[in-house]
């Protein structure tokens, strides 16, 4: 009786000791924040995971708001951010680390009967700032030379949004001072245009390109910026017709900065937990050959080094 009371005694606490090693076995990164990064974020979770396994995930998209509220309240390890952080958010202690860089981009339905005309002119910023910027009901003609009477039906985003306040920065604003309708998300901005013939907008490029074909999403075009002010686009200015164009453009300064911006990963102070500094080691070092096939521009190789020198700083 004794022998057999020894061995469930034995086996009860060689499994309490297998769950606890279970459990401190497998650790969690949380995740939130801004759509433009989502993608990219998921990509590096999957290819993590296949040499860390013990590393779980949890990555949601909510825009970068929700990124910063999130780490600020101490919700998730990191934060996913689209802009420059403003002085007052980075007085709250808020480190961030450049991870990849894409762009926004301003877009139109395709069954828009103006389109191949505002693809051949393009649009200056002035003109931009009189369609983003305008109160009331707007109509092409008031925009553009046109003989033709089109209305003018303008999406912007509801949420703290990157891309938004990206697209702000171009115009010379803030996102509050954008006009038009408020969708939620990028997903959602970009299927208003695409459901509306006179619709206008804006997205992040990962939403307005398909990652497989390179082609632009059936329905969705996007609206051309005239950079030199001559009202046509030229040459080095038509850039448009794939990803892979359009991330070139990014890449070498051809598309303006912004709406081109850096992509972040943020925190609520450098970051002490060794699971996530090696993790964002990974994305700097390794991370980066996934980049630009997930649809993103790669960072400069100074900016690199850079990141994961103060990363490896005490």
């Amino acid at each position: 009786m004794y022998r057999i009371t020894s061995i469930i005694i034995t086996l009860f606490a060689f499994s309490i000791l297998q769950s606890g090693c279970r459990q401190s076995s497998t650790h969690h990164i949380r995740i939130s924040g801004a759509f433009a990064l989502y993608p990219l974020a998921v990509k590096w979770a999957e290819e993590y995971k296949k040499t860390h396994p013990a590393i779980q995930f949890d990555i949601s998209a909510g825009g970068a708001g929700k990124g910063l509220t999130d780490v600020l309240t101490g919700a998730d390890d990191l934060g996913m951010f689209s802009r420059e952080l403003t002085p007052e958010e980075s007085a709250k202690g808020i480190w961030k680390v450049a991870v990849a860089k894409d762009a926004v981009l301003p877009t139109i339905n395709a069954k828009n009967p103006l389109v191949h005309y505002i693809q051949q002119k393009g649009l200056t910023k002035a003109q931009f700032q009189r369609i983003f910027l305008s109160n009331g009901t707007l109509i092409w003609q008031s925009v553009i030379d046109t003989p033709v009477s089109v209305p003018v039906h303008v999406y912007t985003r509801s949420d703290a949004s990157g891309a938004a306040e990206t697209w702000a920065k171009y115009l010379g604003v803030k996102q509050e001072n954008l006009k038009g309708t408020g969708i939620y998300g990028d997903p959602g901005l970009a299927d208003a245009v695409l459901k509306d013939e006179y619709g206008v907008g804006f997205n992040n490029a990962i939403y307005i390109y398909d990652l497989q074909t390179g082609k632009k999403r059936e329905g969705l075009e996007v609206i051309p910026i005239d950079i030199n002010n001559n009202g046509k686009i030229d040459a080095d200015e038509n850039f448009y017709d794939s990803f892979d164009h359009v991330l070139q453009a990014i890449s070498n300064g051809k598309y303006p900065s912004p709406p081109a911006r850096p992509l972040y990963f943020i925190a609520k102070g450098k970051p002490d937990n060794p699971d996530v500094v090696e993790f964002l080691k990974w994305i700097l070092t390794y991370g980066q050959s996934y980049v630009k096939s997930a649809g993103y521009v790669p960072l400069p190789e100074q900016t690199i080094q850079s990141s994961l020198q103060e990363l490896n700083q005490q």
